[in-house]
């Protein structure tokens, strides 16, 4: 199969605003767009409070409702990218290995997220981090609408959509523990298909002789430096292969978490790394990965690597 940007669609707002961003990323990276559905539905795992259970819809309802979900969006995807290819497929099983099984031979797997407000945040449903976690693909995460609008236009009245002239940064969180690749040429190459610049932000911690930095100022300030001499060395292969992207840096002290979620307010696109782990017991995504996906008003973009 040619490789796609695929998103899961479940007939929820957030979902189709994850559909219309995928869209807009599929016009950048000049690839088709594929919607997909897992129609299985998922019996309750508890009774209902009547006493009687409830028994799941037959699979041609399902089969039915999926098709006009994902033909609907099609239509609506349509009207705004007219040239854009859109394939739509009803895909057998239960929404996470289905899911699983669509990002295999996608560029970039797109789910929705729903929002809660500024304080909330991302609420991330137990599908979208089961995927996130088991993906070996790049996963999106998108929200129905940012907190902070955009001014509006009379294209987008509300506000709430992104378009070419949007020039909002894209943010990489950056662990010089393990600078890997694959989140940096997909950082740089978003940033330069946007035409935008990249901010780099990376979080370190000081010595435990420091205590604040009261104790030994001259050797906090001297781990400082030295801390950003090595990330401009790791960037600078990247800023050489890319050299229309304007790159700024952030070295923070303390986990980069709360620093980013400040950063995804004024972003495009906020993009972590998610080491891969294969074990019995399960996937991890980190904490400064939790903390975005709980609080990011930006769509947030998770590249898994070795």
């Amino acid at each position: 199969m040619r490789s796609t940007i695929t998103v899961g669609l479940d007939g929820s707002p957030e979902s189709l605003a994850a559909a219309d961003w995928a869209a807009r990323e599929a016009v950048l990276r000049d690839l088709p767009l594929r919607l997909v559905n897992a129609s299985q539905w998922q019996a309750p795992a508890y009774a209902a409070a009547s006493g009687f259970d409830i028994p799941p819809l037959p699979r041609e309802l399902q089969h039915s409702s999926s098709r006009r979900l994902l033909d609907n969006a099609r239509a609506g995807i349509a009207d705004g990218h007219p040239d854009l290819r859109v394939e739509t497929e009803d895909i057998d099983g239960l929404p996470v290995p289905a899911l699983l099984r669509a990002a295999e031979d996608a560029e970039l797997l797109v789910l929705g997220s729903r929002g809660l407000g500024k304080v909330a945040g991302f609420l991330v449903g137990s599908v979208s981090l089961a995927v996130l976690a088991g993906s070996e693909r790049p996963v999106v995460l998108v929200r129905s609408a940012r907190p902070e609008r955009q001014a509006p236009s009379d294209a987008d009245p509300a506000g709430t959509r992104p378009d070419a002239t949007d020039r909002r940064d894209v943010v990489l969180g950056l662990d010089l523990g393990h600078p890997h690749d694959r989140l940096l040429d997909f950082a740089f190459d978003a940033a330069s298909r946007r035409a935008v610049p990249l901010r780099v932000v990376h979080g370190w911690t000081l010595p435990p002789y420091s205590y604040g930095g009261d104790l030994m100022p001259e050797l906090d300030d001297a781990t400082a430096g030295q801390v950003r001499r090595e990330l401009d060395t790791v960037l600078r292969p990247w800023r050489e292969k890319f050299p229309d992207v304007e790159v700024s840096t952030q070295t923070t002290v303390g986990g980069a978490g709360p620093h980013l979620v400040d950063a995804s307010h004024d972003a495009a696109l906020v993009v972590v790394g998610r080491r891969i782990r294969r074990s019995v017991v399960g996937a991890h995504i980190g904490p400064v990965t939790q903390a975005l996906l709980h609080h990011a008003a930006a769509p947030v973009a998770v590249v898994p690597h070795d």
